[in-house]
């Protein structure tokens, strides 16, 4: 499988860093090529499919209109008109979804580039997005997918069946759903979870958590792994910055560790607008009281890009306190992310303090976690060390 090529550190969550001078819609052909390719590996024929699928998350109502059901916003939606993501429409009062099965990005990644650390260390993931999403962040890393309609990608139609094949085939314990956000193609990835599950493979979600709470527990219920984007903590930042607003979000992250879904967080440190010490240890206090002290929490280095290119990155000074103040605030697994080598890409013991799992960027170098516990002391480390 080809790759797309990457040229410096990723903002939040992991994915594919564009090239400066590559327009959005290169990107996609780009990607579609790719998509492509990996079809190609493929003995399965491709399915015809000719018409969207129907949505699985709405209400129908009167004249023809409809309320979407899926995240918060509640679009109401009338005939021939869709909803704030872009790709999701009323078509004679049923909403379908225009990105089933059409992704617009393919990838082999390290599953710390997502990241997860404590969800099985040092292997591959096969990770896949489609266009689309529903908060418009100023700093997003992906905005060539996430911010574009159906009609700007040039897409091969890959069925649930066929994603399936290719993970089995490249001997990845895991799909990934990223890049963009995966609840905008929830029907997608909830069939590729099912099927990957029936054939002994494991599903992980990168999203920015803003969903409802029925889509949100069927997913729960299919896959393995979710790592939430918090933004920040603080509401006039989700409205100012990723048009959306925090209670949501925090819901999103109470009912997934009530569902015992595997859960991590990240944090994308912005300078002068998330990166108040005092926020930062609130959110650390509301983490510990409500999680507990086992939930990882990434606090990602911030580059200028998309409608933010005028900030500067992330001091690593900046970073490096607020993982001081969660650790003072009894979280046991902090990270700093987008430095590599910095020391606290790697994992340390609560109990004994050494060095469990040691990394350099998203390369592995020593894993010393033996049946989810501390080789040295024995203490339990919480995660999924195991293929399914």
């Amino acid at each position: 499988m080809r790759s797309i090529e990457t040229n410096r550190p990723n903002g939040a969550g992991g994915g594919i860093a564009i090239n400066p001078g590559m327009t959005r819609r290169t990107f996609i052909k780009a990607s579609a090529a790719l998509i492509a390719a990996a079809a190609a590996d493929l003995p399965l024929p491709l399915a015809a499919q000719t018409k969207p699928v129907e949505a699985r998350y709405y209400e129908r109502l009167e004249q023809k209109r409809i309320r979407c059901l899926l995240c918060p916003r509640e679009c109401l939606v009338g005939d021939g008109e869709r909803g704030f993501c872009r790709v999701r429409e009323n078509r004679n009062g049923a909403y379908h979804t225009l990105v089933y099965a059409r992704p617009c990005a393919i990838h082999l990644d390290p599953i710390e580039k997502k990241p997860f650390f404590h969800v099985l260390p040092g292997t591959q993931a096969l990770s896949l997005a489609t266009v689309g999403c529903n908060l418009t962040c100023k700093f997003c890393q992906n905005w060539q997918i996430s911010q574009s309609s159906p009609e700007d990608a040039e897409t091969e139609n890959t069925p649930p069946s066929r994603i399936v094949e290719q993970a089995l085939t490249l001997r990845t314990p895991s799909v990934a759903f990223t890049y963009g956000e995966p609840i905008v193609f929830i029907e997608y990835a909830e069939d590729i979870a099912r099927l990957a599950r029936q054939n002994g493979l494991r599903s992980v979600v990168v999203s920015n958590g803003y969903i409802r709470k029925d889509p949100l527990l069927n997913l729960c219920g299919l896959v393995d792994a979710i790592k939430v984007d918090l933004k920040a903590f603080e509401e006039s930042y989700y409205r100012d910055i990723c048009g959306a607003t925090l209670q949501p979000v925090l819901d999103t992250i109470l009912q997934i560790r009530s569902r015992k879904v595997w859960l991590e967080l990240v944090y994308l440190v912005v300078p002068t607008l998330n990166d108040d010490e005092a926020k930062i240890a609130d959110m650390a206090r509301w983490v510990s009281a409500n999680l507990g002290p086992d939930v990882p929490l990434h606090f990602s280095r911030f580059y200028p890009q998309y409608r933010l290119e005028n900030l500067p990155p992330t001091p690593v000074s900046t970073l490096d306190r607020a993982y001081e103040i969660c650790r003072a605030e009894g979280l046991h697994y902090v990270y700093v992310g987008n430095v590599p080598g910095h020391r606290a890409e790697s994992t340390f013991c609560p109990k004994c303090s050494k060095k469990v799992i040691t990394r350099s960027g998203y390369r592995l170098e020593s894993l010393d976690v033996v049946n989810g516990k501390c080789r040295f002391c024995g203490h339990e480390i919480p995660g999924i060390w195991r293929e399914a």
